[in-house]
Formats: structure tokens, C-alpha cells, sequence
């Protein structure tokens, strides 16, 4: 990202080009130069952090105020150690006091100026001195290109307050952010990679990985995030009052963050502060924190637990978090860390418990007394989060079952989730109960665990397996069965009003299909309860004929299929009367064992195939029917009886 300079062939990015040893050899010839064409030898001692550097008396005194006032008496001066830029920088200043004017860069030329400053070199002791010089050079070369402004930046760390009081640092930070803005703004400046923005962050995961591949897209992020924080910040606040938006700021704070406090191994020291200065630069709580993915406020949450940071950063950040959770994943969420002796009581599961109160007060009834309509989001999350946790067999079930109640049960509008949760909780339980770490669960207990799940609310694949469950209690598994029950009386009503819905109208030729306008098999071929051949396009006396050859088995078939539907009447009846008898402790064996051997009949595909085999001798003993009046009658005349 350059200005309107191009940047000097010379100059590179690792170090500077001018190295001691030359600076060294050139004063050596500039000294003895000056004696022979003077005739004057060098007579002034400087002494700076150690080095001796033996002078001229009058190149000092014309151009420095410093030294004008040093030599009046005395021919040696002793510079203090804290002189900006220390022996090499004074080696630089004498070489231009004796008349060199190719030896600035953006490498030393922050140095140089606050050498020179201390040195009171300006204009006032000489015309041109170097003091205005070297910042005709900043502000017309280096501030005019994005490299070069961050070179003296970073130069600018050990120059302190020298290059603070000059404005050096506030300058180089200025032109940063400007040109940071017409990155963006102009396209003529933009890159081949598209500006990173807040709504392409909120379409994927957080995660340090996906940070380090956009950084590799956008180089001018990643140059203000190498930055010391010192800097960073004011950069931050610099592009805001220069109007950048906040969906471009934030992800460079993000960036930064995410490379300062979870990317880089190793201890971090002042962590806290840093993080507590990140959280300030996010404005938590404002309109631009809300599009900040709310993965990255879990992690920095996860790291000021870590840090044991301020109750009052934490509290923001649960806030925060709060408020967005329906955009979370599961994955986002806070787990305790592995070998925590008591999961439940641990500190990242008390936080989580926090966050989502903190939701379910503020979203559950807002002003129109209806919940938010991302609930059941946030109660699916909730659920998975548990299934996560349960498989702890240290985890008693009083308090599993305070976990549950957080969020209410009216929120949750499938309980697949909530399943799986008390599935994996049982397993657990048992398999503890089973190497002694505690009894095992009694079936009150399991009937207290599981009084939450409604199998209503449940698929159709999760209910089979809950009937199926042993570790289940018997009344959950009763209430699975009944629900299953229910469940195939609508697929039997539904397959029988699609026959006759969907062939009414051929056979009669008087109803109109459009008639039953909530039929589910308007087109007979896609519904899946039929399991024979399109009949409907084919003429009525093929029907016929075809049906008249084989009346037998026509009547065979009949009367097989009547026989399964009474078996399984008979079988739902039994069902009925095992559930009105579910409170007798005595006939629980016995329930049992009912139960199981209606299992195998309540599979929905022996349903599906008992209801299509049904349909289709049905619709042949119609036609059948019709036909045995007249043994060979015609076409016309069969039209004619049926109208």
C-alpha cells in the first residue's frame, strides 16, 4: 500500500543500508579532510555511551546550540545515556555537521531527528539545518508510503519521549490510518483480495486457522496487527474519526486479538491488560459489537476465566454473548477442561449456566408477552451442549436435571436433542453403577430424569429408538408406543382417503380430483404407500379383462390381507390395555414382554407394505365387483352401469 512516492531501491524492509563500520570510514575521511583543508586539528573529545569521537570545534558550534553553549569552557562534552540513537546516531549527526547529506532513511531518520533536536540543530544557528531537513523527509517521503511509515513506527519504540514530543509517532500513526481508509475507499488503491468485512466473518466458524488464511490475503491487516498494542490502539481510534465504518475496524481488532492472545505459544506477559484493553476496543455493548461473531466473544471469554480477568470485563462479555447466542454453534460453547474433578460445579459450566439464564430472562417474554421467535434455536443448542457434558458419570442426576430447567420446556419444539442428552446420561450412570463409582439410577429416578421429554415431539427414528431402549423407564417407553400407535392409525387413514381420493374420479367419472384439495396423493406415482403400477391413463376394459382372468386369486388375496388387518387390530388393542394397566407394579414383566412382541409390528415398513398390498387387492375387488354381473359385457355398457 504506497502513497504517491515510491519507495527508495535502497531501503529494506529487514535493516538499514548503512551499516556502522561505513558511517565509521566516511567520518574518518570527512575529519581528516577538514584538518587538511583548515589546517586545524581536531581538538573537541565527544564522549557518547562509551565511544570517543575527537572533532572540530567550529562544524559544532555553528550548527548546534548544544554545543555552542558545552565548549565555551571546555573542549570535551559527555552526552547523557539516553541520547536518542546512542553512539551510532551521534556517528550520523557528525557526519552531516560536516557537510554528508546520503545517509537518511526511514530506518534512522526518526533517530536523526530526535538527535538533532536534542542537539538543537535548527535553523536559527544555521540555514538548512538539520533539524527542518529531516522533516521535509518525513512528511514528503516517508509518511507518503505505507512501508516506510511503519519502519519509523516501529523505530519510534526506543526513541521515547523524544519522539512522542515531536510528533513523530502521532504523524507516522495519521498517515497510517488515511492510508488505511483509501485502501478501501478508492478503488483505484484496492488490492486484487476483497476488503474483509464483519458479515463475511459471521459465515464461518471462528477459528485461528480461518484468521491466518485471510491475513494472507490482506497484507495491510497484517502489518498493523505486528504493531505494539501502544500503537495499535491509537491506529484503531485513528480510523475511526477518520471515518472508516465499523465493519472494517472491528475485524482488525479481531485479527489482532486473535494474534496476540491465542495465536502466538508460549506465556504472554501483561496478558490481562492487553485483553483488557482489547475489550475496550471492541465497544462491547454498542451497535458494533453486535456483528462481531459471537465464537470470538467466546473466546475471549474462555481466556479472561483463564486470566481471572475483572468481574466487570467478564460480565460484558456474558452480556455480550447473551444477546447473541442464537447465532452461536455448540461448538462455541465452554467446556471444562479435561481432568476437572467436578464438571458441574466447574467454572466454565457455572458461566454457561449464566449466559443462558441471562438469555432466557431477557428473550422469553419481551414486550408482547411471546417468546422470541429464537428460542427453539437457542433450546436445540442448549440440549446438544448437554449431550456433550452427560457422558460425566460424576454428574448426579438432581443436578443434570437443574441444567435441563434452565431453558423451559415450552421452548423446546423438538426433543430429539434433549433425547440424546438423557440417552448419553443414563449410559454414563450405568456404566458407573456398573465399576461402583455410585448406585445405580432407580426408576424413579429415571422417571424424574425423563418426565421432560415429550415423544411427541419427537422424530419418528428417535421414538422407534427409544422404544427400543432398555435403559429407558417403562413409562416412557409405554408413552414411545402409544405415540407409535397413533402414529400408524394416520398412515393407514392417510394411505386409505389417497386411494380413494386419487381413483374416485377415474372409476366413476363423476368426481373431480380437485375436490380434495388436502389429499396427499393427488399424483397417485408420488405417493410412496403405492406399490403397483400406474393404472389411472389405462382404459377401462383393460381393467376389466385383466381382472376377470384371475378372480380366484383376486379373492385369495382379499382375503389374506383381511386377515392381517384383524391381527393388527387385535395386536393395538392389546397395546391399549398394557397402557391402562402401566401402574400395576406386579404386571410390569408382563407389560413388557407384550410390548416387545408388538415391537416388530409397529415397524413402519411392514405398515407400508401391509397398506399398499391392502389397497391393491381392494381396487381389484372393485373392479371385480362391478364385473361379475355381466359375465362378457361390453365396453359401453360397463361405462354406462357404473354412471
Amino acid at each position: 500500500m504506497d502513497g504517491s512516492a515510491p519507495k527508495d531501491n535502497n531501503t529494506s524492509l529487514l535493516s538499514s543500508p548503512f551499516s556502522s563500520p561505513n558511517v565509521s570510514a566516511l567520518l574518518k575521511i570527512k575529519i581528516i579532510s577538514w584538518s587538511q583543508e583548515t589546517g586545524l586539528p581536531a581538538s573537541v573529545c565527544v564522549r557518547v555511551g562509551g565511544r570517543f569521537f575527537n572533532l572540530h570545534k567550529y562544524p559544532l558550534v555553528s550548527k548546534s546550540g548544544y554545543f555552542k553553549r558545552e565548549l565555551i569552557n571546555s573542549n570535551e562534552v559527555e552526552l547523557p545515556q539516553d541520547f536518542p540513537g546512542g553512539p551510532e546516531t551521534f556517528e550520523m549527526i557528525s557526519l552531516f555537521i560536516y557537510g554528508s547529506s546520503t545517509l537518511v532513511d526511514p530506518f534512522n531518520v526518526a533517530s536523526l531527528r530526535c538527535a538533532a533536536e536534542f542537539l538543537e540543530m535548527k535553523d536559527e544557528y544555521s540555514s538548512g539545518n538539520l533539524c527542518e531537513r529531516f522533516d521535509i523527509y518525513l512528511n514528503q517521503v516517508v509518511l507518503q508510503s505505507w512501508e516506510d511509515t511503519l519502519i519509523v513506527l516501529q523505530k519510534c519504540q526506543s526513541l521515547d519521549p523524544w519522539a512522542e514530543e515531536l510528533l513523530i509517532v502521532s504523524r507516522c500513526i495519521e498517515s497510517l490510518a488515511f492510508m488505511a481508509c483509501m485502501e478501501i475507499l478508492d478503488p483505484e488503491r484496492r488490492r486484487d483480495q476483497p476488503v474483509v468485512t464483519l458479515e463475511a466473518l459471521s459465515t464461518q466458524r471462528w477459528s485461528s486457522a480461518m484468521v491466518q488464511k485471510i491475513l494472507t490475503q490482506n497484507v495491510w491487516i497484517k502489518d498493523l496487527i505486528a504493531l505494539p498494542f501502544g500503537f495499535f490502539k491509537r491506529v484503531i481510534g485513528s480510523l475511526r474519526r477518520q471515518g472508516m465504518k465499523e465493519k472494517y475496524v472491528s475485524p482488525v481488532v479481531l485479527f489482532y486479538a486473535n494474534s496476540a492472545l491465542f495465536y502466538e505459544n508460549g506465556a504472554k506477559e501483561n496478558a490481562d491488560v492487553l485483553l483488557k484493553g482489547i475489550l475496550d476496543l471492541l465497544q462491547i455493548g454498542g451497535t458494533g459489537g453486535r456483528v462481531i461473531p459471537v465464537g470470538f466473544y467466546f473466546s475471549l471469554l474462555s481466556e479472561s476465566l483463564k486470566l481471572k480477568l475483572d468481574k466487570e470485563y467478564t460480565s460484558k462479555l456474558q452480556n455480550q454473548i447473551s444477546r447473541m447466542l442464537h447465532m452461536a454453534q455448540v461448538e462455541d460453547f465452554l467446556l471444562p477442561e479435561s481432568g476437572t474433578d467436578d464438571i458441574s460445579s466447574s467454572i466454565e459450566m457455572t458461566t454457561m449456566e449464566k449466559i443462558v439464564s441471562t438469555y432466557v430472562v431477557f428473550n422469553m417474554c419481551p414486550n408482547d408477552g411471546n417468546p422470541s421467535p429464537y428460542s427453539s434455536v437457542v433450546a436445540e443448542l442448549w440440549d446438544a451442549y448437554l449431550t456433550r457434558i452427560a457422558s460425566d458419570a460424576k454428574i448426579c442426576a438432581k443436578r443434570f436435571m437443574e441444567f435441563i430447567e434452565i431453558m423451559p420446556i415450552s421452548c423446546r419444539q423438538n426433543h430429539d436433542h434433549l433425547y440424546k442428552a438423557l440417552n448419553t446420561f443414563l449410559q454414563a450412570s450405568s456404566l458407573a453403577s456398573c465399576i461402583m463409582v455410585h448406585t445405580e439410577l432407580s426408576q424413579d429416578e429415571k422417571n424424574m430424569l425423563c418426565k421432560y421429554l415429550n415423544c411427541q415431539k419427537l422424530s419418528n427414528e428417535v421414538c422407534i429408538e427409544a422404544v427400543q431402549n432398555e435403559l429407558m423407564p417403562l413409562r416412557l417407553i409405554v408413552q414411545a408406543l402409544f405415540v407409535q400407535q397413533l402414529s400408524t392409525h394416520k398412515a393407514l387413514k392417510e394411505c386409505s382417503d389417497s386411494f380413494r381420493y386419487a381413483h374416485c374420479g377415474d372409476f366413476s367419472g363423476s368426481i373431480p380430483s380437485s375436490r380434495f384439495a388436502n389429499s396427499r396423493s393427488q399424483n397417485l406415482v408420488d405417493s410412496p404407500w403405492v406399490d403397483v403400477e400406474d393404472t389411472r391413463n389405462l382404459p377401462l376394459s383393460f381393467l376389466l379383462e385383466k381382472e376377470m382372468e384371475k378372480p380366484d386369486l383376486c379373492k385369495k388375496e382379499y382375503e389374506s390381507t383381511s386377515f392381517r388387518i384383524q391381527t393388527l387390530e387385535q395386536q393395538l388393542l392389546v397395546l391399549k390395555r398394557s397402557i391402562q394397566l402401566q401402574n400395576n407394579s406386579k404386571k410390569r414383566e408382563q407389560v413388557s414382554k407384550k410390548v416387545t412382541s408388538c415391537i416388530g409390528t409397529m415397524n413402519l415398513a411392514s405398515q407400508r407394505k401391509y397398506a399398499s398390498r391392502f389397497l391393491n387387492v381392494f381396487r381389484r375387488l372393485i373392479l371385480f365387483s362391478r364385473t361379475k354381473a355381466k359375465k362378457k359385457p361390453s365396453v359401453a355398457g360397463v361405462w354406462t352401469k357404473t354412471m
